[in-house]
């Protein structure tokens, strides 16, 4: 079976859909441009632009991100210049640098994770902010 696709119930395999999604920016991978999804996105190459994920968004240690992070939870290892909004939890791994804001519930910030901006916890609050959708992403391998 394909990295992208799931068993339906009747048993018939097909395009990967709704909350069990993946979506991968491998390292070395480039996209420009806005993601919008319903699953997890896991960068690990490099995304120009915001990222909405209505379950999670895990940047690994060599990913970075260039655009704001609305979720409903956020896992930063790599590098992140924008806010992160996250409706339920961060976390801010010992290996993350954060530039810019974190608005969510609630926060884990590892030894040595960076953050130069704002956190804000409050109760009731988080990915209620909506983004402006841009141009659809445009992928570059390099």
């Amino acid at each position: 079976m394909a990295i992208f696709k799931e068993e339906k119930q009747d048993g018939k395999s097909g395009p990967a859909t709704g909350e069990g999604a993946l979506s991968i920016i491998a390292a070395g991978m480039t996209v420009t441009g806005d993601i919008d999804s319903n699953g997890v996105v896991k960068v690990e190459g490099r995304v120009e632009g915001a990222i909405r994920s209505a379950r999670q968004v895990l940047v690994g240690r060599q990913g970075v991100v260039h655009g704001d992070i609305e979720t409903r939870e956020a896992i930063i290892g790599g590098t992140v210049e924008g806010t992160i909004v996250g409706a339920e939890r961060v976390e801010v791994q010992g290996t993350a640098s954060i530039q810019g804001d974190i608005d969510t519930r609630t926060i884990v910030i590892a030894e040595g994770g960076k953050i130069n901006g704002s956190v804000r916890m409050q109760e009731g609050r988080g990915a209620s902010r909506p983004l402006n959708a841009g141009e659809p992403a445009l992928v570059v391998a390099k």
